[in-house]
């Protein structure tokens, strides 16, 4: 007994199947587009290797760097920000970033005495240092452009009190959320804890 065989016809309106192994390279080539150009533009991920920014962030926290918003605002005292590295420290051979605290903002007349960092004349309020400074810097006027920028563990810090100041465009962005470790996760400065000056 003879079976028929129903004969597939092509739909002239369907399009030609692509070989599934330019599908998937098309698919990794548009993944590897949007991931660099996410993380050179808008926000990138970093880790913290050394303990200037304690009891804030610790060795080996991994935080969120968010790159868009100083496009359209300056930074602001009380900022963590990323950076690359100054004229200053390239010289001593440094090519990684830097992670610090933004203090003195362009035009401010900056500096440290008895344990206390004074912005135009005026102690602020730092409750997020391991301990008060044991230098004396300044009095130093921040040049226009640019940021004096102070590691969160004053002491052991190398910092802007050490090779001066930062170009804002030298900033890659600021510390956004600390994804890392999930016990401390979060927004970092959710509550400024800066009064405006």
């Amino acid at each position: 007994m003879a079976q028929s065989l129903k004969q597939e016809t092509k739909n002239p309106n369907q399009p030609p199947q692509e070989n599934p192994w330019i599908e998937g390279i098309k698919t990794i080539a548009t993944a590897a587009i949007l991931a660099f150009g996410i993380r050179a533009f808008v926000a990138e991920a970093r880790y913290i290797p050394s303990s200037s920014m304690e009891p804030t962030l610790q060795v080996n926290d991994r935080l969120i760097i968010e790159k868009v918003s100083y496009h359209f605002k300056e930074p602001k005292r009380g900022d963590v920000v990323v950076f690359n590295p100054t004229k200053a420290l390239q010289e001593k051979d440094f090519r990684d970033a830097f992670i610090k605290r933004v203090i003195g903002l362009p035009g401010e007349t900056i500096e440290v005495k008895m344990g206390k960092v004074y912005v135009n004349g005026q102690a602020i309020k730092e409750k997020y240092i391991s301990e008060d400074p044991n230098y004396d810097y300044g009095p130093v006027i921040v040049p226009e452009r640019e940021y004096l920028v102070l590691g969160d563990n004053r002491n052991n810090s190398y910092d802007s009190h050490y090779w001066g100041y930062v170009p804002k465009e030298k900033i890659i962005g600021k510390a956004f959320v600390r994804f890392w470790p999930f016990n401390r996760l979060g927004i970092l400065d959710k509550h400024p804890i800066y009064p405006s000056t």
